[in-house]
């Protein structure tokens, strides 16, 4: 199941809900008791382990362009 983000406006707040894709747009409430249907775009960076690095790091490279087709994106 996938995690949804959404904003309540009267309190302020940022809340994340953990449900079934069919109910991604049905109404949550916040932790506080509000009823909100303000989803937010979720943001999430992917991790990899460098080399020799004990510890996983977030990046955000662009791929190479080797990476797809040698920058033709037809066969992605």
């Amino acid at each position: 199941m996938p995690l949804y983000e959404y904003y309540c406006p009267p309190c302020g707040s940022q809340f994340e809900v953990l449900r079934p894709v069919s109910k991604m747009d049905d109404a949550a409430v916040c932790p506080a008791g509000h009823t909100t249907n303000n989803r937010v775009l979720s943001l999430f960076a992917p991790l990899r382990r460098a080399l020799g690095a004990g510890t996983a790091t977030a990046t955000l490279e662009q791929p190479s362009a080797d990476a797809c087709c040698g920058g033709s994106c037809s066969c992605c």
